[in-house]
């Protein structure tokens, strides 16, 4: 089977570390927002759906530009929504970023509302709405390093691989 994985995210939970590992375990590209954004010489959704739909053609991981709607009538595709406390955020932000907590957390804040805001202007959806995914992993309780492993179960059970 042709897997498309589209994975949605709040910031900070370490969802671009489990695509990179599910990626490399899978052997297939993942794509982000600056990968779409250089496939294109408009940015505007018309033209970023279109690019989504032509990486969908092959085995990939999507990371945003709403890819889960986009693709939502597809049945190669599996719709991901990675979650993490907000405090277990700010905190990877504060690390990866090297900024202080009050700086993190209106990152962090800001981050979501921008996603948030640009899902409802495209879709009309909201945001984070668990009947637009399959699977929702939350990587404070289940950890960012187990969460490929769960996921790479969960394809060889259903034999997606």
């Amino acid at each position: 089977m042709k897997l498309v994985i589209t994975m949605s995210r709040r910031f900070g939970t370490g969802a671009s570390i489990i695509a990179k590992e599910l990626s490399e375990r899978l052997q297939i590209p993942v794509y982000d927002k600056d990968f779409i954004h250089n496939e294109q010489a408009q940015k505007n959704y018309t033209d970023e759906a279109a690019t989504v739909k032509e990486l969908a053609k092959n085995p990939c991981i999507i990371i945003g530009r709403c890819a889960s709607d986009i693709l939502k009538d597809q049945l190669n595709v599996l719709n991901i929504y990675v979650y993490a406390d907000k405090e277990d955020r700010i905190h990877r932000i504060m690390t990866t970023h090297t900024l202080s907590y009050e700086a993190a957390k209106e990152l962090v804040e800001s981050t979501d509302k921008q996603r948030a805001d640009y899902y409802h202007k495209e879709t009309g959806k909201m945001w984070g709405d668990v009947n637009d995914y399959h699977m929702i992993l939350d990587t404070s309780e289940l950890g960012i390093e187990n969460c490929a492993n769960i996921l790479m179960q969960y394809f060889e059970k259903l034999e997606y691989i």
